[in-house]
């Protein structure tokens, strides 16, 4: 039975790790007013569904990649979009593979590639980008900046690596033997360069914060630590509140120097 039971959670645990919402997802502009729909292309060939939101006036002159968690799809970052925007920061909303219609299944490789597909759009539209990464997105732009360093880094709700993470949710299961996607954020941050903010909240209890603390320290160049009172995982103060954009657009002003 036990041997039943771990073969049933090899097979299907990226439907535990991922949970994305499928649907299509409404015209840009009839949710964010200005914003217009692109296609990125992978170098894999997956076309995905994207959003690209106009800063407001003035324009900072800086992009923000937003690498969303592993749920949902771009429709719910629209009020961090909208928030950032009107801060005069140009905003990138992708959905990757498997969300939001977008063709294929996630996993660790693919969502390196739908990232990447992101990014290069995006030299295409500002001199300057953030990435921002949240939770699962963390690891996901936090590897891209190994490679492809952005002039800035902000994640939210970092977790050290995925199996760190899984322990806490299965701690009856070998989660570091099952494991096929690791995402170990907290090591590849060694080899980043770009400035980084960790921002966090104190209630969290899908990350919890003594992980995304653990991601700060390990940060060699960290800026800014950032911990919301009281905030949960999902709840608006961490998902676009004022402490967060604050975050953003204090690393934003940091780059345009």
């Amino acid at each position: 039975m036990v041997l039943l039971v771990l073969a049933l959670v090899w097979g299907f645990q990226r439907r535990l790790i991922y949970l994305p919402d499928t649907t299509a997802v409404a015209p840009a502009a009839t949710v964010l007013p200005g914003a217009r729909d692109v296609v990125l292309e992978t170098d894999d060939g997956v076309q995905l569904g994207a959003w690209l939101v106009p800063p407001a006036n003035p324009d900072r002159g800086i992009a923000v990649l937003v690498a969303n968690g592993n749920a949902g799809n771009r429709a719910d970052r629209a009020p961090l979009a909208r928030a950032l925007a009107a801060e005069g920061l140009t905003v990138l909303l992708f959905d990757y593979r498997g969300y939001g219609g977008n063709e294929g299944s996630p996993s660790e490789r693919g969502l390196a590639h739908d990232v990447r597909a992101a990014q290069r759009f995006l030299t295409h539209e500002a001199n300057r980008i953030l990435y921002y990464g949240e939770s699962l997105g963390a690891a996901v732009v936090t590897e891209l900046a190994t490679e492809t360093p952005p002039d800035g880094l902000v994640l939210r709700s970092p977790f050290v690596d995925l199996a760190s993470v899984g322990r806490e949710h299965y701690p009856f299961l070998p989660v570091s033997l099952l494991l096929r996607d690791d995402f170990p954020l907290a090591e590849q941050l060694a080899r980043v360069k770009a400035p980084v903010v960790v921002v966090l909240g104190a209630n969290d209890s899908v990350v919890p914060p003594e992980q995304s603390r653990s991601v700060a320290a390990a940060t060699p160049t960290l800026k800014n630590l950032v911990e919301i009172p009281g905030a949960n995982h999902n709840d608006s103060a961490l998902v676009h509140g004022s402490a967060l954009i604050k975050a953003i657009v204090e690393l934003a002003d940091q780059a345009a120097r």
